[in-house]
């Protein structure tokens, strides 16, 4: 099994808080979840509120088969989709990707 872990910075765009933008991201990473036959499970999860400010802003949490089953997910159109509204509203990103 592989975990994807990725964590985004949020700011404000899209006429939208950081916060706003982190809810709009958990809506539409449910589309990734319901469409991409090779995510096993997948999560978006938001940083608490009471949480140090400089924390990501969100994480997902994916799991997989095979390294092959994340790399098809990389280039499903729902995830493509779901990245080019992350572009919008993203200032960093960190992942790690490891077989468990």
């Amino acid at each position: 099994m592989i975990k994807h872990i990725v964590m985004f910075k949020l700011g404000e765009a899209n006429g939208k808080s950081e916060y706003e933008n982190a809810v709009e991201a958990q809506k539409r990473f449910e589309s990734v979840i319901a469409n991409v036959p090779q995510l096993r499970k997948g999560e978006l999860v938001i940083n608490s509120k009471d949480a140090p400010q400089d924390n990501y802003t969100i994480s997902l949490l994916c799991d997989f088969d095979t390294i092959d089953d994340l790399n098809a997910y990389q280039v499903h159109p729902a995830h493509v989709e779901f990245g080019k509204f992350l572009a919008t509203c993203k200032t960093s990103r960190a992942c790690i990707d490891y077989e468990y």
